[in-house]
C-alpha cells in the first residue's frame, strides 16, 4: 500500500509538471524571477489543473514520508518522469524513441536497486531537531547560488540551473514535511501553529513552485526537468541521513548496489527527460501563444490629428496633389495595422478620378492665360 501510494503520487506529479510547463512556456522572458509570473499563471486553467495535480501528489507524498524512509520515498518519486513522458507524447505528437524506452527501463532499475537496500519501516523518526538542520541551510545556499548564476544566463542554461535550485528546495520541502508529521505524532493539530516546521514548509513549497515556473518558462521541459528530478532526491536523501538518521548499508556488497542504483537513476533521468516529446511541447505553446505582427508601415496617427502620412493640406496618405492612389507597400511587408490591432480592408478603387481644379499657366504665342 505504501509503495502504491508513492507511485500514484509520482503519476500526479508527472501530469502536474507537464501541464504547468505547457502554460508557463508562454510567459515572456522579462518576467523571469518576478512574482508576476505567478499572478499571470493563476489566470490559466491548464496551469491551475497542473497545480491541483501537483498538490494532490505532494499530499500523497506526505503520506508516504510518514510511513517510509525518506531515502526510499525520493527514488520512487523520480518515476514521475516516466508518467510525464507518457502524457507529453500525445500532447506533442512526437514518436517514442528506443533510447527513451531504454532510459525509462534504466530509471526503473535504478529505483529498484535503491529500494532493495532500504528498510520499509522508517528509522530515526525521533530525530530531526532544529540543531540538525544545518545541512538544509547548506543545500538552500547551493540552490541560491545556482539560481543567481542562471539569472545571468539565458535559454537552456538558465532553465537547468533554475530547475536545479527548484529541485533542491523541493528536497528540503520533503524533509520539512517529515519533520512536521513527526511533530504531529501524539499531539493535537493545534501544534502546527506553535512549531517552526509548518511555517518553513509553506515557505519552501512556495519558493519551490516559484522557481519551477521560472525554469519552465525559460526553455523547453527537457532543459529543466532533469535538474528538478535529480536535485530533489539528492537533497531529500542527504537530509534523511543527516537530520533523521536514516540507515545506510556500509557493507561492500550493499555499497556497490547503492552506487549502481544511483548511477542508473541519474542516467535514466537524463535519458527520459531529454525526450523529443518534452521539447515538442514548446512548438505547441508557440502556436498557441499570440504572435505580434510586424511593425506598422504607416503610423496610426499623429498628435495634431492628421491622417497617417498625411500633410496639413489633408491629402490622402502617400498620395500626390494630382489625386493618384497611394503607392503599394513594399513586397514582403504587411499593410498598415491600426491601433486596435486588426487589419483594415484596403479602400475600393475609384472609378473616376477628377483632378483638382486649379489655375495653370500655359505658354502660348499670344502670352495669354488659360483656366
Amino acid at each position: 500500500m505504501d509503495y502504491a501510494t508513492t507511485l500514484l503520487a509520482a503519476v500526479l506529479l508527472g501530469v502536474g509538471f507537464v501541464l504547468q510547463q505547457f502554460a508557463a512556456e508562454q510567459e515572456p522572458e522579462s518576467r523571469f524571477l518576478h512574482l508576476r509570473i505567478l499572478t499571470d499563471l493563476l489566470r490559466k486553467p491548464r496551469w491551475l489543473v497542473g497545480i491541483g495535480c501537483m498538490v494532490a501528489g505532494y499530499l500523497l507524498v506526505a503520506w508516504s514520508i510518514d510511513h517510509l524512509e525518506l531515502t526510499l520515498v525520493e527514488p520512487l518519486l523520480t518515476t514521475y518522469l516516466v508518467w510525464a513522458l507518457i502524457l507529453a507524447v500525445p500532447l506533442s505528437r512526437q514518436p517514442v524513441k528506443l533510447a527513451e524506452v531504454i532510459g525509462a527501463v534504466i530509471l526503473i532499475a535504478g529505483v529498484g536497486l535503491l529500494s532493495a537496500t532500504r528498510s520499509v519501516t522508517p528509522i530515526g523518526m525521533d530525530f530531526g531537531s532544529f540543531s540538525n538542520w544545518y545541512a538544509a541551510a547548506i543545500i538552500a545556499g547551493v540552490a541560491f547560488v545556482a539560481v543567481m548564476i542562471g539569472h545571468r544566463r539565458t535559454g537552456q542554461v538558465r532553465a537547468t540551473l533554475t530547475g536545479l535550485g527548484a529541485g533542491l528546495v523541493f528536497g528540503i520541502q520533503d524533509a520539512l514535511t517529515r519533520q512536521t508529521l513527526t511533530g504531529l505524532q501524539g499531539s493535537s493539530w493545534t501544534v502546527l501553529f506553535t512549531t517552526w516546521s509548518p511555517y518553513a514548509l509553506i515557505g519552501a513549497g512556495f519558493a519551490g513552485i516559484w522557481l519551477m515556473q521560472n525554469a519552465f518558462s525559460a526553455a523547453p521541459l527537457h532543459a529543466s526537468l532533469p535538474a528538478i528530478a535529480a536535485g530533489e532526491p539528492i537533497a531529500g536523501i542527504a537530509l534523511g541521513i543527516v537530520v533523521f538518521g536514516d540507515s545506510i548499508q556500509i557493507t561492500p556488497g550493499m555499497l556497490a548496489i547503492q552506487a549502481g542504483g544511483i548511477a542508473a537513476l541519474i542516467i535514466g533521468v537524463v535519458a527520459v527527460a531529454r525526450s523529443s516529446a518534452f521539447s515538442g511541447l514548446r512548438k505547441i505553446t508557440a502556436k498557441a501563444a499570440p504572435h505580434g505582427l510586424p511593425g506598422r508601415l504607416f503610423p496610426a496617427g499623429s498628435a495634431d490629428g492628421q491622417s497617417p502620412s498625411g500633410s496639413a493640406d489633408g491629402q490622402s496618405p502617400s498620395g500626390s496633389a494630382d489625386g493618384e492612389s497611394p503607392a503599394a507597400p513594399p513586397a514582403g511587408q504587411l499593410p498598415a495595422v491600426p491601433a486596435d490591432g486588426q487589419l483594415s480592408r484596403p479602400p475600393a478603387p475609384r472609378k473616376f478620378s477628377r483632378p483638382a481644379h486649379r489655375r495653370q499657366v500655359h505658354d502660348s504665342s499670344s502670352g495669354g492665360e488659360a483656366c
